[in-house]
This record gives C-alpha cells, sequence and structure tokens, in this order.
C-alpha cells in the first residue's frame, strides 16, 4: 500500500478523483450492468468535461480493468486471510466466499458474470484469480483423500497448467474444481434471483452442495 503522507498534493487529489470515478462507475453497473458503463455520464456527474476525466482513465476498459483487479484483489485477500486462521478449512472457506458475494453481488457479477463485450483482462488479474485458487487447493491438500481416482482425474494428470504449479495431486485438483464450479454455479443462481419463489432456503443447499463435495455435514447446516 502507498503510503499517502509520501504522495504531494497533486497526486492525493488524483488518487481521490480516480477513486470518486469508480465509486460512479460502480453505481453505473448496479443498475445497468457493466456493458453499459460510460465514463461520459461519470464525467457529468462528477461536474466535469468527458476530455478531463480521461486524464484519469484513458478509456472504458482501463476503468473496467480497475474495478476487476479490486474485485479479484478483494476475494483473494479475504479468503488468504481468513485461510490463515487457526481451524479454518474449506468450509470456512466456502462460507466467506458465500458471505462475500452476498455483500455485493455486482463486485461479484463483474469477475464472475457475463463477460463484457468486447473487454478482455490484462495478464495480472489472472495472476490475482490464480491466487484465489491457490488457497483453495491448499484447503483441499489438507482433506484426507477422496478414494478411487477417476478417470476425470487420470485427465488432470495432463491438464493441469490453470492450477499454476500447485503440487496437489491431480485427485485434490478434481475437488477443488468442483467446490470451485458447483459452488459458484449455486451463488450465481441464488445471486441472480433464480431461487426466488422456489421455497427452499439458499444458505442450506449451498451446505448441502457443500456437504457433498466434502464428504461431511456441519453440525450447524454450514
Amino acid at each position: 500500500m502507498v503510503n499517502q503522507d509520501a504522495k504531494t498534493p497533486r497526486e492525493r487529489y488524483r488518487a481521490q478523483v480516480r477513486t470518486e470515478i469508480k465509486e460512479r462507475a460502480w453505481e453505473q453497473i448496479a443498475t445497468a450492468g457493466a456493458s453499459a458503463l460510460s465514463l461520459n455520464a461519470i464525467a457529468k456527474q462528477l461536474g466535469m468535461s468527458g476530455p478531463a476525466l480521461y486524464r484519469y482513465y484513458a478509456g472504458r476498459d482501463e476503468l473496467i480493468t480497475e474495478l476487476v483487479r479490486d474485485a479479484y484483489r478483494s476475494l483473494a485477500d479475504t479468503l488468504r486471510t481468513v485461510s490463515s486462521r487457526p481451524g479454518a478449512d474449506v468450509r470456512t472457506l466456502a462460507s466467506t466466499l458465500r458471505t462475500w458475494a452476498l455483500e455485493d453481488p455486482q463486485r461479484y457479477f463483474l469477475i464472475f458474470g457475463t463477460p463484457v463485450p468486447g473487454y478482455h483482462a490484462p495478464d495480472d488479474i489472472t495472476a490475482i484469480a490464480s491466487e484465489v485458487m491457490a488457497t483453495i487447493l491448499d484447503a483441499f491438500a489438507e482433506l484426507p483423500s477422496s478414494g478411487t481416482a477417476t478417470a476425470f482425474d487420470a485427465h488432470l494428470e495432463e491438464h493441469r497448467d490453470w492450477a499454476d504449479g500447485h503440487p496437489a495431486p491431480a485427485a485434490t485438483l478434481h475437488r477443488a474444481l468442483a467446490f470451485w464450479t458447483r459452488l459458484h454455479g449455486t451463488l450465481s443462481l441464488e445471486l441472480a434471483g433464480h431461487f426466488t419463489g422456489m421455497g427452499f432456503d439458499p444458505a442450506r443447499f449451498y451446505a448441502a452442495e457443500l456437504d457433498e463435495l466434502t464428504g461431511s455435514e456441519a453440525d450447524d447446516g454450514m
């Protein structure tokens, strides 16, 4: 983190304006989605001209990258902090993931929802996303073996680049991948409102999915 006291007044002002631009961008995303993000509209809200705002962000993609980077950084740091606590395990990470998503659904959907048309994230975003997966893989590596190897386990032995060099065996990669995809699927449906009116508790369904993924059931349902 940059020491604010070490910045010049101009640098502090620039940082403040960039923060205000991001705040307005999140408001737009919450209203109309990331694909409708407009720097000119943000400039109008802030009482500046379009060209003036472009001195802070070169374009829409740079602003989206900043928002995506912030979101991934928040999730990566949150999961890493929780995983370092005594007694933390896969269930702890799952609970933390759901809490993080429910706190700010738009932030969640920006990185795990429908891609923004025409936008391509830079490589450093992938690196932060890999930190998230590494934390999950570390947690699964602490669990007992799941038993008989599957055909997909064998496939993963030859297709594990996504694990970014993690030494976990293929069976562990498989369990972590199932955790990541199934819980995200459940969360995405819940946050999009698809469970509304179905009459069951989404938190209990999430916990049930986790029970199946870990082969255990928590006393408190989570």
